[in-house]
């Protein structure tokens, strides 16, 4: 099966609903961030707003609920609560989550993490953190009925799978991966493969070395979260989320060029990159 090259004609965002409420768009539960890593959620959930999302529910560690609390304006943070049922509670009023961006790898986080993932039955992105605490435990993964979508570079990729690096056959790699785990993979990095569990492959066609930065991954993460939430279907929130985070970042760089952009950057063309997608009015 030949991999299908995305551009972004290829990632049209359809019409909304005239008379469409915030409740219509998704609400969408992120659990992200630590000490240190105060960026990552807030990046995920500026992501996820400026993709449509129509409510967003942040969860923090409470250490850092201040620190992310003064950040967000739209998004709506609250501190992680020590028990994880009350945590799950509150996923299942929500249509999507999104898990890991800048979690950390501490034993307790972990477990939280793999309860998280098995016991979440509504579409979920794990991303960093997230993927690194399914190393060793892909029968977790194998245990999800509802759609998942790993959104992995090559390192953690060579974590979660044990493969050497460099990955010799990206597009291989990440077919085979999505086909035995029944998952969508997003193997992130030049070309970014995105692989359907029932074989398909996309290979995006958008972005540059300037997106090559920490935060670049949160904001994808946070996209991809939102389409899901909005009751697209994985494969397409997935690859349609690359394409315009690709488009963003093209768009940052050609305002600031390649060596000055950050992720910050990447966010703010974001508004840009999507109102080129949507169908016209």
């Amino acid at each position: 099966m030949k991999a299908r090259i995305i551009k972004p004609q290829n990632c049209l965002l359809p019409r909304r609903d005239r008379a469409g409420h915030k409740g219509d768009y998704g609400r969408l539960l992120l659990v992200a961030g630590s000490l240190g890593y105060t960026g990552a959620p807030v990046l995920a959930a500026q992501g996820a707003l400026r993709t449509g999302a129509g409510l967003v529910f942040l969860g923090v560690p409470e250490n850092v609920y201040p620190i992310v609390a003064v950040k967000c304006t739209c998004a709506m943070p609250f501190p992680l609560p020590e028990d994880c049922a009350a945590l799950e509670k509150k996923a299942e009023s929500c249509d999507a989550a999104l898990i890991g961006p800048g979690l950390g790898q501490e034993e307790e986080t972990r477990r939280m993490l793999l309860r998280f993932i098995s016991r979440f039955a509504g579409p979920l992105v794990v991303d960093a953190d997230g993927i690194n605490a399914l190393a060793g435990h892909i029968d977790i993964l194998d245990g999800r009925q509802a759609p998942t979508v790993l959104t992995p570079h090559e390192g953690e990729f060579a974590r979660l799978t044990g493969c050497a690096l460099p990955v010799e056959d990206r597009k291989e790699a990440a077919r085979a991966f999505a086909q035995a785990h029944r998952c969508v993979l997003v193997l992130k990095g030049s070309g970014t493969v995105t692989a359907l569990p029932g074989g398909e492959l996309f290979v995006n066609t958008t972005g540059n070395p300037g997106m090559a930065s920490g935060g670049s991954g949160d904001v994808l993460a946070g996209m991809i979260a939102a389409l899901l939430g909005q009751g697209f279907e994985a494969g397409w929130s997935a690859y349609t989320a690359v394409c315009l985070h690709g488009r963003a970042g093209d768009l940052a760089a050609q305002r600031l060029g390649e060596y000055a952009m950050t992720a910050q950057d990447l966010l703010d063309a974001l508004p840009q990159a999507v109102k080129e997608a949507e169908v016209s009015q």
